[in-house]
Order: structure tokens, then C-alpha cells, then sequence
């Protein structure tokens, strides 16, 4: 019988990505994608692209009764941390009660795995590094929100058998990223800047730390988790090890384009300082992923930036709690 994955999110980022490794292993792909945060012009050919939205349950299911899907890769979701405090009831709706119509329909059509992208942010601060034994204490409704996913696919596997794969990702870049997204994915958005001629806007004094990982370490061994059983019920960090201050990452974007960036520090945000987590597990499960220098994947990234050029920021349309709001993301 041949293999059918439905994969959400697939027009956007690292969807992108994983629905080209699944191709390259001559599965069948559809995508489920309402192009909030994607772009048709992401989608290669030999997909099956269907333009809407999870949270549209009779869509949901009627996809599920047509194709009789094998796995589910969800990577559908709106993946701004900071922004989350203030889309509340957005994020909630998107990122949790879109992935519980998934998981209804994924245990109904008794799908083989459901694969699960999560975030370090499920982890919290002051946990360093973060390593897949310790307790989550999220501290944002994003990684509530990814949190709750997760404990609901441990439930659905106890209740129903729903077998899953779950990553934690962190700090994901590379090619397909959407760089006109002002909130969100710092790398991209310095790129967006620097090639419209714009100081580069870094929040703080810049020392906060991430481990920065380009989107060709993860993607693969996210498409191929459902060919390992061993690794079903199992959560993996996913990423770079090596973590950089925004400093240190606006000067190497910097050498990119040929120029010594302006920054311009603004008021620092509500977040946590030092991110970055251990990648042991995941390579005892896939030893064979690969693995890309900073300066690697940034020139990877900076080469598709340029030839695709820069996109228009567009401003988030429902700005639900205006408390506390940085004003960089107030509108204009």
C-alpha cells in the first residue's frame, strides 16, 4: 500500500523543507496550508495543495476520509513567542485547538504516527541546557500552548494508540522563511532589513543567546521519524548545539551583505535570556542527520534572501491585549 502523508503548514518554512525529504523518499504528500504565514511559490510539484485552514474541522475530516492518510507531519502553527502574551486567544485557537481537530482525526482514521513539531519553548528559562528529561515550565502562552499538544498526544496514545513523534526545535532558519515577518524569526528579519538599507532593531543589549539552526538539520530527520518505530512516543530536541548572542549574529548577517550593520537597540522584551538545548537523545535515534556550521547555513540563506529580495513587513491585523505591547509592534 503506498504511503500518503497529509503535512500542514507545508507551503510555509520548514513544512517546505520536509514535504522535498518526503518527495525525495517517493511518498505521496498532501499539504493543508491557509497561506497565513506560507506562499504558494513553496510548494514544489507532485503535491496535492489544498488552501485552508486546520481549524476547519469539516475540511479537516474530509481530508482524512479522502485520502486515507498514512502518517501526519503537523507543522502548521504561528510560532511568535513574544507575540503570543498578546494574540492570546489567536494562539490558542491556531496552535492548540487546531491541533486537537488533527489528533480527533488522526485517531478516527487510525493514521500509523502522527509527527508532532513542538518548541523549546515548552522548556522555560533558567533550564540550561534543556534536555528532554526535565520538567516543562513554559513561560509564555506559545509554549503553553505546545506544551498542551504534547501532554494531549500522550493521552491519545494511552486512550487510542495514536502513535507520535514529537520535536522540539529551536531558532529554525534557512531558506523559504517567511523574512517579512516583523515578530518573529530574528534572522530573517535582520536579512529583510539589511537589504532594505534599515538599522538592524535588536531588542535588549543584544547579549541574549540562542543556538541558531539552519532548517536542512531538522528537516530530515523529522520526515524520516515515521519510519522508525523505535522512536515512536518519543520527545527529541532538534537543532544546533552551538548558541550565539544577537550581537555576535547581526555582525556575521553583517559580512553577508558585504556592509558593518546599524543597530538599533530597543527597550528589552519579556523573554528568556539564554536558549539552547542538548541533542544527545536525537542522535542516538537518527546518527546519520546532518549538521551545518552558523556561517554554513547563513550563506545559504543569505543567497535565496537575495535572489528572492526583501518582503513588505505587514503588521498583525488582531492585537487582542495592548498592555505592555513593545512599541516597535504597535501600529503605525
Amino acid at each position: 500500500m503506498s504511503i500518503c502523508n497529509l503535512v500542514t503548514g507545508g507551503a510555509g518554512f520548514i513544512g517546505a523543507h520536509v514535504v522535498r525529504e518526503l518527495l525525495d523518499l517517493g511518498e505521496k504528500v498532501v499539504i493543508l496550508d491557509d497561506l497565513s504565514g506560507g506562499f504558494k511559490e513553496n510548494i514544489p510539484e507532485g503535491v496535492e495543495f489544498v488552501e485552508g485552514s486546520i481549524l476547519d474541522v469539516t475540511l479537516v475530516n474530509n481530508l482524512f476520509e479522502k485520502h486515507k492518510f498514512t502518517n501526519v507531519y503537523h507543522l502548521a502553527a504561528y510560532a511568535a513567542e513574544g507575540l503570543s502574551h498578546f494574540i492570546r486567544r489567536f494562539n490558542y485557537q491556531n496552535n492548540l485547538i487546531g491541533s486537537i481537530n488533527l489528533i480527533n482525526a488522526s485517531i478516527n482514521h487510525e493514521i500509523k504516527c502522527f509527527i508532532f513539531t513542538s518548541s523549546i519553548a515548552v522548556y522555560g528559562a533558567n533550564q540550561l541546557p534543556m534536555s528532554e528529561d526535565m520538567i516543562p515550565q513554559p513561560e509564555d502562552p506559545y509554549g503553553i500552548s505546545k506544551l498542551a499538544v504534547e501532554q494531549d498526544l500522550k493521552t491519545a496514545n494511552h486512550m487510542f494508540g495514536l502513535d507520535y513523534v514529537i520535536f522540539r526545535p529551536h531558532n529554525v532558519y534557512g531558506e523559504f522563511q517567511n523574512i517579512g515577518d516583523k515578530y518573529r524569526n530574528v534572522i530573517g528579519i535582520f536579512m529583510n532589513q539589511i537589504m532594505q538599507d534599515q538599522p538592524l532593531t535588536i531588542f535588549g543589549d543584544g547579549t541574549q543567546s540562542r543556538a541558531f539552526s539552519y532548517v536542512k538539520e531538522i528537516s530530515q530527520t523529522i520526515a524520516l521519524s515515521a519510519k522508525n518505530k523505535d522512536c515512536f512516543g518519543e520527545i527529541f530536541n532538534v537543532g544546533a548545539d552551538t548558541p550565539y548572542s544577537v550581537n555576535d549574529l547581526a555582525q556575521e548577517v553583517g559580512k553577508l551583505f558585504g556592509t558593518k550593520p546599524k543597530i538599533n537597540y530597543l527597550d528589552a522584551r519579556n523573554e528568556v535570556l539564554h536558549a539552547y538545548s542538548t541533542h544527545a537523545k536525537v542522535a542516538k535515534y537518527f546518527p546519520n542527520s546532518p549538521k551545518f556550521t552558523l556561517e554554513e547555513g547563513l550563506k545559504k540563506m543569505a543567497d535565496w534572501a537575495k535572489e528572492h529580495g526583501p518582503r513588505q513587513s505587514q503588521e498583525f491585523g488582531e492585537i487582542e491585549v495592548a498592555k505592555n505591547l513593545p512599541p516597535s509592534w504597535s501600529k503605525k
